[in-house]
Parts: structure tokens; sequence; C-alpha cells
């Protein structure tokens, strides 16, 4: 008799016991509150398949492996069936939010893009830059992407807020693209960030078929002439005139800028050498481990899987293939200038991914003459394509945010 009372009371606890680990499966997630989400768990299942091509891309092609393994990860995680509560969910009834939650507020608060500006300065030569001024005018130019794209977002029904956030992609600079994107459209985050660092990993596939439509042989054959040397003290100034003179002009791109240059100060003052290790190694690995994941779990199927994200695709690849044509066609038109002194080929380098436009650039001039080298040109331009970015974000914030 005791055993029977015994079962009776605990058979109800243990049905309860096991419906509630039920519950909490992925099995029984509820997709009907995503509104205009019809999926279900199809579409989790559809991007875990993305993301395991993304693992894919990043470990066997080797694209932007860096950033993409966390970003491809962070999407795997995301969407596991029933993960979303259990790693984005905020603090709530006395009970501390998911990892994520307090992760993206790097992101949100605009924390680790300029860290990792920071960390890209103190691994940065601006020498070629310095040597040769001009480049600042390709990397203007190749910024033209960027508002062709915004442009033909608002045609397509995009808020200006959106279209901003989507022609940023155009600067090829995957943490520019994030801290632009997280003041003006936090809820494009996922398939802007996603197409940014594919972009800047596709550039080996994209840019050749531009420049070389854009230029004659004989322009991708023109050889320059060696960049002068640049002294210590035009290293150490320049940071600080640059930052002094686009923050009174832009201060909104000074997060951005400021930290990039700082980064360089403390590289070329040569008095720092353990900030500029820590900078160039330990800061940014870390940061850039967090931002990926962190930015790969905003592409959440229900928040992803949609037109929206179809066009935002669509008009990143356009942004950047605007921005290397834009950028080779300046530099045809510098090149006409300097009577064949500049090789074309440069400008398409004019674009923010550094230093794979510039190897690009380079392998396609030595192709044509193997004695040609115009990588220091190269990254001239590439480097103020960098800084021309970091400009264009500020000039989108200050008429968008």
């Amino acid at each position: 008799m005791f055993q029977s009372i015994l079962l009776d009371s605990t058979s109800g606890t243990l049905k309860e016991w096991f419906q509630n680990l039920w519950n909490d499966t992925g099995f029984v997630v509820d997709y009907s509150r995503f509104e205009g989400y019809s999926l279900g768990i199809w579409g989790c299942l559809i991007m875990l398949v993305v993301a395991c091509f993304l693992v894919y891309l990043a470990v066997v092609k080797k694209f932007e492996p860096m950033l993409l393994v966390g970003i491809a990860f962070g999407a795997f995680l995301i969407n596991i069936p029933g993960a979303y509560d259990a790693l984005m969910a905020g603090p709530a009834n006395g009970q501390p939010g998911g990892l994520f939650w307090y992760l993206y507020k790097g992101v949100e608060w605009v924390i680790f893009p300029p860290l990792i500006f920071l960390g890209i300065g103190a691994m940065t030569d601006f020498g070629p830059l310095i040597a040769n001024p001009k480049s600042l005018l390709l990397g203007a130019a190749a910024q033209v992407g960027i508002f062709l794209a915004l442009l033909i977002a608002l045609l397509i029904g995009f808020t200006p807020q959106e279209a901003g956030a989507i022609g940023i992609i155009g600067g090829a600079d995957g943490p520019t693209a994030i801290y632009v994107t997280s003041r003006l459209a936090p809820n494009l985050m996922g398939p802007i960030a996603i197409a940014a660092y594919s972009y800047m990993a596709l550039v080996p596939v994209i840019q050749p078929p531009i420049m070389k439509l854009l230029t004659t042989e004989k322009e991708r054959k023109i050889r320059m002439e060696q960049l002068r040397p640049v002294s210590k003290k035009e290293k150490i100034m320049f940071p600080i005139i640059v930052t002094g003179i686009v923050g009174i002009v832009l201060p909104s791109a000074l997060p951005l800028l400021g930290m990039l240059m700082l980064g360089n100060l403390f590289k070329e003052s040569g008095v720092v050498p353990r900030l500029v290790k820590t900078a160039s190694n330990e800061l940014i690995n870390i940061v850039t481990i967090l931002l990926g994941v962190v930015v790969g779990t905003k592409a959440f199927a229900p928040y992803f899987l949609t037109l929206k994200t179809l066009k935002i695709l669509f008009l990143g690849v356009f942004a950047f293939s605007m921005g290397t044509a834009s950028g080779v066609l300046f530099g045809k038109l510098m090149c006409k200038l300097s009577k064949g002194k500049i090789n074309p080929l440069i400008g398409a380098t004019g674009l923010s991914a550094v230093p794979m436009a510039s190897r690009v650039a380079n392998e396609i001039a030595l192709k044509y003459d193997p004695k040609n080298h115009v990588l220091q040109y190269c990254m001239a331009s590439n480097i103020s394509g960098v800084i021309g970015s970091a400009v264009a974000a500020g000039v989108l914030i200050s008429f968008l945010a």
C-alpha cells in the first residue's frame, strides 16, 4: 500500500519533469511570435546549412577566415532550434540575460569597431600614402559605389537610414560597415555584416574582371617610379594632422578615424612598443573573436530569410563593384593627366580591403609585365581607402543618424 501511494505521488511529478524537459527542447519552439516569418524550424535548418557553407569558405577557401569563422559559428549557434532565447534573451524577472545579449552591447554601444581600427592603425604603415598623397584622390573616388548603392536602395523602398547602412558595404570595410549599421539600421546587422565580409573575401573574384574590362593591356604595363623615402617626423605628424583636420570638418568620423590614427601614432612614435604589441595582437584578436561571433548571431532565420536580405546582398555586390569601377576610371583619368605615368590598376585599391586588393592589383600588373611591381602604390591607395571609408561613414551618420 505504501509503495502504491509513493508511486501515485511521484508519477505526476515525473510527468511534469519530462514535460518541462520536452518543452525546453528545440522541437517545440513557437516561431509564430516572429512577425512575417512562416518557414518555422525549416528556416533555421536552412541557415544551419548556410553557416556550414560559410565555415567551408573560411577554412577551405580561406576567405577572410579571421572573421568569417566567428561569424559562421555565431550564425550556427543562433539557428539551433531553441537557442535564440537562451543566447539572446535580455534580463527579466531577476534572471540574467543570455551571453550574446551582453556581448552585443559592444556593437550596440559602438565599442568593438573603433577598437579594431586601433589595432589596424598599429599595424599600418602610412609611408606609401605620405610619399604619394595623390592616392587620397583614388581613395575618395572609390567611395562612389557607396552613394550609388544608397540612391538605388532609396528607389526600391529602403528608408534613408537603411539605405545608408547598405551603401557602406561598398567601402569594403567590415568594421566600418558594422559601425554605420549599428548607428543607422541595427535591424539589418546580420545581412549587412555577412555581405560586407563575404564580398571582402571575394576580392580576388570580383575585382579582376572589372579591372581588365576597364583598362587596356598597355595601361596595365605602365611602370611607376619608386616612391621617395619618408622620414620618421613625417610619419609622426601625419596621424596628428589628419585627425585634426577631419575632426574639425567631420567630428562624426572621429570614433573610427581617431582610433586608427592613435594606433598608428603608437607605432610610429617608437616609444610605446608594448602598447603597439597589445593593440596589434592581443587586443585586436580578442575584439575580432567577439565581434565575429556576435555579428553572426544576427543572422537568425526569422530576421535573415527575407526578401529584404536578398536585396541587401544584391546592393552590396553592386556597391562593391561600382567602387572598384569608379576607382579604376579615376585612375585612368589620372593616367591621362600625368601623360601615362600612373597605372590605372591602382585605382581599384581605393577600396578599404587591405591588403587583399593591393595584392590582386599587383598580381595583375605582374601578369602582363613580370618586372612591374606596383604594390607600394597600391598600398598607398588602399590605405587612403581606409581613411575614405571612415570619412564616408562620418558623412552618412551626420546626415542620417
